[in-house]
């Protein structure tokens, strides 16, 4: 079974698949050793972590694809990713589809803002129109050459012409051929469950800690009748927060001797270097490494 065809068959299946999001090789991999089956290439953590921006559409389909196949090669798990608005047109989301898939990507979700887009929890998102969205699912199911690669269509119409042009539109999204539904920032537990009642395929949720949606744990989205959730914020929030208190500390005391245990974060340096398998490599480098001699 391709990595593709596992993911779908993870997002079909009844219970919830959650699907952690990582910013770069290293984030990539700790999800992996935690023990979750599928992970998620953030786009507002790739540009932090590759530019020091914020999710305003600074990534190139270049860039991506390069950072994507970084991942890839990192895990053993089926990795999606963020394709933010298709980079341009319908014939420019063609080709980034290509690029993906030829990093080892299985899916990724599209969404119908215009380019520059915005992340979806920010104000002042532009759509372009439904039928432009639909030309571009279109291209996007002609370019995967494994048609278990999965496209998932993103809509961002709740915020400027609410729910019923969000869910007409996640509807002819359906009907063009994206085999999952990402509504973007409901902002109600209603309004999650109106999109699994009035959209019949499956759909992601979309976790942001101080977001417009509500926070709901995995259990709660299960019961909704969510497929898979993806927590975009999360890790590269986290490695924000941890960095910030540990340089100033390192600025105000002269040493960082004290911070790890009173976190209780420590971590010590053979358990850092096993996170990148280094033994493996080790016992690999012995194998294969001849001396020219």
């Amino acid at each position: 079974m391709t990595k593709a065809a596992r993911f779908r068959q993870m997002m079909n299946a009844p219970e919830i698949l959650v699907v952690p999001s990582a910013y770069d090789a290293l984030s990539a991999k700790v999800i992996q050793q935690t023990g979750f089956s599928a992970l998620h290439m953030t786009g507002s953590g790739t540009s932090a972590s590759l530019l020091g921006y914020p999710d305003l559409g600074f990534t190139t389909t270049s860039e991506m694809a390069t950072h994507a196949k970084n991942l890839v090669l990192a895990v053993d798990v089926p990795v999606i990713m963020d394709a933010d608005a298709g980079y341009g047109n319908a014939m420019s989301t063609w080709r980034a589809i290509r690029e993906f898939e030829r990093a080892g990507i299985v899916g990724c979700h599209l969404e119908d803002q215009m380019v520059p887009k915005r992340c979806g929890h920010l104000e002042g998102k532009r759509l372009i129109s439904t039928d432009e969205m639909v030309g571009k699912i279109e291209a996007a199911v002609d370019a995967r050459e494994d048609p278990d690669f999965v496209i998932i269509a993103r809509t961002d119409a709740r915020e400027a012409l609410g729910m019923d042009e969000a869910i007409r539109r996640a509807n002819a999204y359906v009907a063009a051929g994206a085999d999952c539904i990402f509504v973007e920032a409901p902002l109600s537990r209603d309004e999650l469950k109106r999109v699994r009642d009035e959209v019949d395929a499956p759909l992601l949720a979309n976790m942001v800690e101080g977001g417009k949606t509500p926070w709901l744990t995995t259990t709660e989205l299960e019961e909704l009748g969510y497929n898979l959730v993806i927590y975009p914020l999360s890790g590269w929030m986290a490695a924000a927060s941890v960095l910030r208190k540990l340089f100033a500390e390192l600025r105000d005391t002269g040493t960082t001797q004290g911070f790890w245990d009173r976190l209780d974060l420590r971590m010590t340096f053979a358990e850092l270097f096993e996170v990148f398998e280094y033994g493996r490599l080790s016992e690999l480098e012995k194998r294969f490494v001849r001396d020219e001699g």
